[in-house]
């Protein structure tokens, strides 16, 4: 049985970057340690509570041809917390995406089920969405042009499902966003009874990881994500490999297919590594001639200190609890 999953497993690594080339959610380099950004299966799977920040610089130096709508930049928090009594976990997601003439803000509450399953365990989750959208900063080639929206905003609510499964080595998680297509509507230039109307597409996101001691100070952990646009039919794919040495400090490299490479560098602090630090750099190899050749991405995670139960929790060490 385990030599078939790693045989799929494998499959997966190197056959699902054939499936799409395009970008559609926001990107994280740092993907592999934001898990709760990607389904909201992951609330609460690893037994101890998470604090994650992100705050990514999208094609630094890249300006639009005048007033706002350069580099698109995002910022992410996110709180994942186990509920040992009741097998299950909660997860919490804040996230401002600016691009262009858009911004995005969005807040997501997930619940899990916890579910033992082998040595490891599957969550299955749901989740709330908050979503507000704002554009403006548009200029019309015609002056009063009503299919141009000025500066307004729409605010809806949306639901999420998903799935993780975390195992001492592995681990292999999805979610989907967006399951009830909100439409945001938009007042537009001329008449405000006229609206722009943007409907909000369901993503899938599938992300897997698996970590290989190469001896007892070295551990090698491939990775991979898969975005997709259900709608559309789009897809990103990226994958990559972080080396972690004495467990305290990591580095790794990945490729985000048909567009750059990423390198990644980090360092785990404090007592039990419950602090983590990490630094990444994209640089733009395809289209580069359309975009600034670099991005850059940080990272600030914290983890409690695990909670005590009456049952004796499993093994684990800091390199494999991500």
């Amino acid at each position: 049985m385990m030599h078939k999953f790693r045989l799929s497993l494998f499959v997966f690594f190197f056959a699902v970057p054939l499936l799409g080339l395009a970008q559609q959610l926001p990107q994280f380099s740092h993907y592999s340690f934001n898990g709760q950004f990607i389904s909201p299966g992951y609330a609460g799977i690893t037994g101890q509570t998470e604090l994650n920040v992100l705050y990514r610089y999208q094609w630094l130096g890249y300006e639009g041809s005048f007033d706002a709508g350069g580099a698109p930049r995002t910022a992410l928090f996110s709180v994942s917390a186990p509920l040992p009594g009741l097998r299950s976990g909660l997860g919490l997601v804040v996230m401002n995406d600016e691009i262009g003439a858009v911004d995005v803000f969005s807040a997501q509450l997930s619940y899990a089920h916890h579910i033992p399953i082998g040595a490891g365990r599957l969550g299955i989750g749901v989740q709330g969405m908050l979503v507000n959208m704002s554009k403006g900063g548009y200029r019309p080639n015609d002056i009063g042009d009503p299919r141009v929206p000025f500066n307004s905003s729409d605010r809806k609510y949306d639901l999420g499902v998903g799935a993780w499964y975390q195992h001492e080595r592995w681990y292999l998680g999805a979610g989907v966003t967006n399951l009830l297509g909100a439409t945001y509507e938009f007042e537009n230039e001329a008449r405000s009874s006229d609206r722009s109307i943007v409907t909000g597409e369901k993503h899938l996101m599938v992300s897997a990881g698996y970590n290989a001691e190469l001896s007892s100070n070295v551990v090698v952990t491939p990775t991979t994500i898969l975005k997709q646009d259900l709608n559309a039919g789009v897809s990103s794919v990226e994958a990559g490999v972080r080396v972690t040495f004495n467990e305290k400090f990591w580095g790794g490299a990945g490729y985000r297919f048909g567009e750059a490479m990423t390198g990644l560098l980090g360092v785990y602090l404090l007592k039990n590594n419950a602090l983590s630090f990490g630094y990444a750099f994209d640089y733009t190899v395809v289209n580069a001639a359309a975009k600034s050749p670099t991005s850059h991405e940080v990272m600030l995670g914290y983890r409690l200190p695990r909670s005590k139960n009456t049952t004796k929790p499993p093994i684990r060490t800091p390199r494999y609890n991500m």
